[in-house]
């Protein structure tokens, strides 16, 4: 997905006990209205994940839907978390994937790859759409790789205390994800039809975050709603979780991102310098690919930022 927020800060430091609140802000993805919780001015990175966007639940029409041309990207792995709805993926590598309820997309961008994203309302029964996109920042050793492509279906599930919870990500429950990513990390999806209750062990050396997707969740006895990023640091043991009536919400985690970070339009990197490289390199087509079949507008690369240039 595009975002142009410029973010040259540097990692998360390991958070202490108490937890933090970020409230989400609206936006839109190619008309479609998406909440961005990470990164924020104060609070860049969980672990590796750098980027989250919440998208929906929206009953889609005519005027909404997400439909991003081609654009590239660098130095991170796009995560696409599917609850209703469905999208399709096209991108430099030839891969055409369609995404449905359950499953997940990752895109390994390393080094670079363009891709496109469109929601139809042919894909999608009754016309709702719910998806979540994160972004996982890759580290040095692993950001150069060649760029990759896989769909994950049949995510393992734990079911626990009222709760249905797929591990995205990463190990939770004795139980582990297929998803292949680079950094020490977890990321849960919990869903709930009505009263449940869980104490869930944490790694006191990974920094967690809760964030409700839909209905409410007591995390450890406070109240979080829907849209609103809580940040719990590093150094605990266990979480408790609660709901009273049918809620969704997810548990990112990972080892602190020790590494330096730019964040800006699509690219992940570590200076000002390349990112340049890599947005002219896009405007001037080279080194990313084409998109085959694709007939919406390429992107065109952003101004930096001035303080960069």
């Amino acid at each position: 997905m595009d975002t142009r927020i410029e973010t040259p800060s540097a990692s998360s430091e390991p958070g202490p006990q108490a937890a933090e609140r970020y409230p989400a802000r609206a936006a839109e993805v190619g008309a479609l209205p998406i909440h961005r919780a990470l990164p924020n001015r104060q609070r860049k990175t969980v672990g590796a994940w750098c980027f989250l966007d919440h998208a929906g639940p929206v009953a889609l029409s005519g005027d909404t839907g997400m439909h991003v041309g081609p654009h590239p990207h660098i130095g991170l792995q796009t995560f696409t978390w599917m609850i209703e709805g469905s999208v399709l993926h096209r991108d430099s590598l030839g891969y055409e994937q369609v995404i449905r309820p359950g499953e997940v997309n990752l895109m390994t961008a390393g080094r670079g790859i363009a891709h496109t994203e469109d929601t139809e309302d042919t894909l999608l029964p009754g016309g709702r759409f719910h998806a979540v996109q994160l972004w996982i920042a890759l580290p040095d050793a692993h950001r150069d790789r060649a760029p990759a492509f896989e769909n994950y279906r049949n995510l393992p599930v734990h079911r626990d205390g009222g709760f249905t919870i797929t591990v995205l990500a990463g190990a939770a429950f004795d139980r582990v994800s297929p998803a292949q990513v680079y950094s020490p990390l977890v990321g849960l999806d919990f869903a709930s039809d009505g009263p449940a209750r869980l104490a869930m062990p944490l790694d006191p050396a990974f920094e967690y975050a809760v964030f409700a997707l839909t209905g409410d969740v007591a995390v450890d006895g406070a109240a979080l709603e829907p849209n609103v990023l809580l940040y719990l640091g590093t150094g605990r043991d266990r979480l408790e979780l609660t709901t009273e009536a049918a809620a969704r919400f997810i548990v990112l985690g990972g080892a602190p991102f020790e590494e330096d970070l730019l964040i800006w339009w699509n690219f992940v990197a570590r200076s000002p310098a390349e990112m340049a490289a890599a947005a002219d390199a896009w405007n001037a087509q080279r080194g990313f690919g084409d998109v085959q079949g694709e007939t919406a507008p390429r992107m065109e690369a952003p101004a930096l930022p001035p303080a960069w240039k």
